[in-house]
């Protein structure tokens, strides 16, 4: 259920009508607050509540029943889709992010030579892995800690935002000292535990899709953040498994606009990931583009030959280069602008 609240409510006000709730036997988590109206979810209500009564409570102007289990997430929960605010950056609202840079941090001349080159061509965010989930135990699983220092000097020195993959919940504090963006991967989307962790950091939640998760499933995932109180939550749709073998993965590009009808969070496009193949990248970024996303996250290595993660993927600064001279070209016809 959610509740409609007095758009003139205060702050204090709003956390008597919670506490009140609370004693009531229900909980109220707080989706949305701005000019037009607060939106409340009440959590606890089943069959047997009257949900009529609740129009009586001070603040309440209008009862919504829920139309999905995703009710935080849901289009409905906020008269506008969302805009996420990082020092001075926005990722959503028209403003197409770019996040570029390695899979994994490999060493400080790696990284740092890739913010260059990502910066200078664009970029806003800078990516990359010291954290790494592999299918092999055998295979590189990141620098850890000290590769998080390496990324933080990075992007500080290229003005650039940062965002690493968080595999543990345990492991959430260490990388808020560092990065500006936690990152849920594909194979952790239904990892509760970590989650509702991630719902309680203070920094945006990168959420990506899972190799064979529904919509609802992925919004789902989303709700878990949303509710354990982090209202910054990003969609990415970074293709899912099919039958075809030929590309890594299939990359779900309708996902954009039948997440736009389900949701106001933004929705990002991982065209690496997505295909698994170097020179599909550049136009499935064009195509994450033309049907308005949010931005897209790329593999760049100034080797890629040469990664030791996901090489067939990675793009060079070059390619980068092209890329973005050709989304700046859709941007305009799209009326988006890249920031």
């Amino acid at each position: 259920m959610i509740l409609v609240l007095d758009n003139q409510a205060t702050n204090d006000e709003i956390k008597n009508l919670q506490q009140r709730l609370k004693f009531m036997g229900f909980e109220a988590i707080i989706s949305n607050e701005n000019a037009q109206k607060t939106i409340s979810l009440v959590k606890g209500v089943d069959k047997n509540t009257d949900i009529k009564g609740f129009i009586n409570l001070p603040l309440v102007k209008e009862i919504l029943p829920l139309k999905t289990k995703f009710g935080l997430a849901n289009k409905d929960a906020k008269a506008q889709q969302t805009v996420i605010r990082i020092k001075d950056k926005k990722i959503g609202g028209g403003h197409f992010t770019v996040m570029a840079g390695p899979c994994a941090i490999e060493s400080r001349q790696q990284i740092l030579a890739i913010a260059k080159a990502v910066s200078s061509n664009g970029a806003s965010i800078l990516r990359g892995g010291a954290f790494k989930p592999r299918t092999s135990p055998y295979d590189f699983q990141g620098l850890g800690e000290v590769g998080l220092h390496y990324m933080r000097e990075a992007a500080d020195r290229y003005n650039l935002l940062c965002i690493s993959e968080v595999m543990n919940a345990k492991d959430i504090d260490l990388l808020e000292k560092y990065v500006d963006i936690l990152q849920i991967g594909a194979r952790n989307m239904q990892n509760y535990n970590l989650l509702k962790a991630a719902g309680q950091a203070k920094k945006p939640v990168f959420l990506k899709r899972g190799l064979s998760a529904t919509y609802n499933e992925f919004l789902l995932a989303a709700e878990y953040i949303l509710s354990c109180g982090n209202p910054n939550v990003i969609l990415c749709e970074r293709g899912i498994r099919t039958f075809e073998t030929h590309s890594r993965n299939t990359l779900d590009i309708a996902a954009v606009p039948i997440l736009r009808e389900l949701t106001h969070l933004p929705i990002i496009v991982d065209p690496s990931h997505g295909t698994g193949i170097r020179n599909a990248v550049a136009p499935m970024a064009n195509a994450a583009m033309a049907v308005c996303a949010d931005g897209i996250m790329v593999e760049v290595h100034t080797d890629p030959d040469k990664s030791v993660s996901d090489a067939q993927q990675a793009i060079s600064p070059t390619m980068f280069a092209d890329m973005m001279r050709s989304l700046r070209g859709i941007a305009k016809a799209v009326d988006m602008t890249i920031d």
